[in-house]
């Protein structure tokens, strides 16, 4: 028996919410990255006032992207040149901590932050299977996400290096470097 409304408004978290597409489940995440990005913002330190602007700025663009396949596309090429510029600035921050991957950790809003990449990832997924259900999906979408994914790990590294934090390298079992026989 397939799920459906009860008719009772309380009873409805969102109008689509019992649709059996992917495009509900890119939705609900997009939603969830929104979240992520308001939890960040309410977490960030005082003194980091240029952060909380971009994020901000942000912020909306992730309900933007949520709308953008059900609805009107919201975002367009100044979003993304926007966030890749913001992405640009930071990345030459961190110039010399940019090496490879670290185990997501630091004091709030590190820890966040990481959340808000993960969401991002799991939209970039949920466009992925839209795009196999046979729904056009405005290749934009799926470039500000990874863009935002990156930005996201690029403030981690931000935000630890202005704390005096370092992060603590993942050195990968299934990936490293294989061992060379003497």
């Amino acid at each position: 028996m397939a799920l459906k409304p009860t008719g009772k408004l309380d009873e409805l978290c969102y109008p689509f919410i019992f649709e059996t597409s992917s495009l509900c489940d890119f939705e609900v995440v997009t939603d969830e990255l929104c979240g992520h990005i308001g939890a960040v913002l309410s977490l960030l330190p005082d003194h980091m006032p240029d952060i909380a602007q971009d994020l901000d700025r942000l912020q909306p663009l992730a309900f933007h992207v949520n709308g953008s396949i059900r609805g009107r596309l919201a975002v367009d090429e100044a979003d993304i040149a926007w966030l890749q510029s913001r992405q640009d600035h930071y990345r030459e921050e961190v110039a010399e901590r940019i090496r490879g991957f670290v185990l997501p950790r630091g004091d709030v809003p590190v820890p966040q932050l990481h959340l808000a990449r993960s969401a991002a990832k799991k939209a970039i997924r949920a466009m992925v299977r839209v795009d196999q259900e046979g729904k056009e999906v405005p290749p934009e979408l799926p470039r500000l996400c990874n863009l935002m994914c990156n930005f996201f790990f690029t403030l981690t590294l931000v935000i630890n290096q202005r704390r005096g934090q370092t992060e603590t390298p993942f050195i990968s079992k299934s990936y490293g470097r294989p061992s060379v026989a003497s």
